[in-house]
């Protein structure tokens, strides 16, 4: 096997173990809060401290690479997010729990990012298609795995074990980067510490994200905190890019979006962070609410998805220079639009067999968009700012991600507040369907043995939990259309967008 394959094995590793640990803690949750007896908004930080730390890192683990080396800040991190995931594990208390976690972001964070950036740097531009198909198989695999596996380990092993199997995996990760990976020929190495940016984008992007992930618990605006958390994001992002774009040594090279190429694929990479983690949200808040799975069957449903996401990938990359990128992705965002209108036509009768192709075209549609999408966005970067390019497209994916959780955990409950006076007001004594159904609802209880007027009681509780849980269906259906609409919108970005040189390139190109 060539070295630069051992090399796409090895930063896929890393980087499917940073992703699946960004989910698999959520369905673990109940078992922690039971374990370290505390409240479900002390034990919500388990999750924002590794999800705020990784957002910060991501932007400037490209810097971050230049200043320390990319080899060594590479294998690092990994180092550094397997021992915090034991210190996880063997956690005592809430605290002790919430300080290794935020460590383990500040360590995964870097994964991502630097992963790709070590794929193009290994790979020529020829090959990058098989390069980002590679490490496109575990993006795509990664964040759905991690309910899947996280709800099976919590319910056999118990919640500290979802934290002790990255042990295995970090030390492979560890030893074949230590043997397969070098350093970056293009890097340029970092002259002076920009202090000023990096403050300025910690808070910014900090609170920010924070924001997002507290706004629905906290009633967004209605709540001093975040308008706090807003205030602070608003100022911060400002005077950080109006600094980054004036001083010389930048942490975050923002001239890099004069590239028009790039500016398109990470508003790109943004509505695609939308629709991937939003109806991953509210797909399993729907099975396990309305169809009653369990948090393992919830996760065999997504299965099928990711499965065909992955193959999906695998192929995508052979035609990487054969089919014009954005024909793929149009292809794509056709297919997973049709899963999304198929999405928003569940019920509450629905069954298993309901959700399988909806899942396998959604695999399918991502598939055909992950690995066109981010040669099309770099293409046109030189080497040298690679690095910088990876941190900012995947930070506007993982933004995306947390803007599209927040709005929909938001909506969900606006949809249904809204559904549910519509259906109340169609129940009233003048409606002859309706006090049919309440009649017959009556008759049968009485049937049962109930006093009349206790049964009249009891007829009401059922309408009204059927209105509840109609209701509730009809807010789903509402936010799948409008996951779906949202990433149509995103089409135009394409016409921003040329062929890549990746694309056009072979063996007779130079010719």
């Amino acid at each position: 096997m060539k070295r630069r394959h051992l090399v796409a094995i090895t930063v896929s590793l890393a980087a499917v173990m940073e992703l699946i640990d960004t989910l698999i803690v959520n369905v673990a949750i109940p078992h922690m809060m039971g374990n370290l007896g505390v409240t479900l908004d002390q034990i919500a930080w388990v999750s924002t401290g590794y999800i705020v730390a990784n957002v910060i890192v991501i932007p400037i683990s490209g810097w971050l690479a230049a200043l320390l080396g990319g080899r060594r800040y590479f294998a690092g991190s990994i180092a550094l997010f397997t021992v915090a995931s034991f210190f996880c594990g063997n956690a005592g208390s809430l605290e002790s729990l919430v300080l290794w976690r935020v460590v383990q972001g500040l360590a995964g964070g870097a994964l991502l990012p630097t992963s790709q950036a070590i794929l193009f740097e290994e790979f020529p531009r020829e090959e990058h298609g098989t390069a980002m198909a590679i490490f496109g198989v575990g993006v795509m695999f990664g964040p759905t795995l991690g309910p899947t596996l996280g709800g099976y380990i919590t319910d056999v092993y118990g919640w500290p074990w979802i934290f002790y199997i990255n042990l295995p995996l970090g030390l492979l990760a560890f030893g074949l980067t230590l043997g397969f990976i070098r350093d970056s020929q293009h890097q340029q190495r970092v002259g002076r510490v920009d202090y000023v940016g990096l403050m300025l984008l910690i808070v910014g992007i900090g609170t920010l994200q924070t924001m997002l992930e507290r706004g629905e618990r906290l009633d967004w605006l209605d709540s001093r905190e975040i308008v706090s958390y807003a205030a602070a994001s608003a100022v911060s992002l400002t005077a950080f890019v109006w600094w980054e774009l004036r001083t010389e040594h930048a942490v975050v090279d923002l001239r890099i979006l004069k590239s028009r190429q790039f500016a398109a694929g990470v508003l790109f990479a943004l509505l695609l962070g939308v629709s991937i983690y939003a109806p991953i949200f509210v797909l399993p808040v729907y099975l396990q609410g309305l169809q009653e799975f369990t948090a393992t069957q919830s996760g065999l449903v997504i299965l099928p998805g990711a499965l065909a996401g992955a193959v999906t990938t695998a192929m995508t990359g052979r035609l990487q220079g054969k089919v014009d990128g954005r024909v793929l992705i149009l292809l794509g965002v056709a297919i997973f639009s049709v899963s999304i209108w198929q999405q928003a036509h569940f019920t509450t009768d629905s069954g298993k067999p309901d959700f399988l192709w909806p899942m396998i075209l959604r695999g399918v549609g991502l598939g055909l968009i992950f690995v066109p999408l981010t040669n099309l966005a770099l293409a046109d970067l030189p080497r040298a700012r690679i690095p910088n390019g990876t941190g900012l497209f995947n930070l506007m994916r993982q933004l995306g991600g947390s803007v599209g959780i927040a709005i929909a955990a938001t909506l969900v409950q606006r949809f249904e507040a809204l559904k549910r006076a519509e259906l109340i007001a169609h129940i009233t004594p003048f409606n002859d369907l309706a006090g049919e159904r309440l009649d017959a609802i009556t008759a049968s209880l009485v049937a049962k043995g109930n006093i009349p007027v206790v049964a009249r009681d009891q007829a009401l509780q059922i309408v009204d939990q059927q209105v509840t849980r109609q209701a509730l269906m009809l807010s789903y259906e509402q936010i799948f259309m409008l996951i779906g609409i949202a990433f149509a919108m995103a089409l135009p970005l394409l016409l921003l967008m040329h062929r890549s040189r990746a694309s056009i390139s072979g063996p007779g190109a130079a010719h």
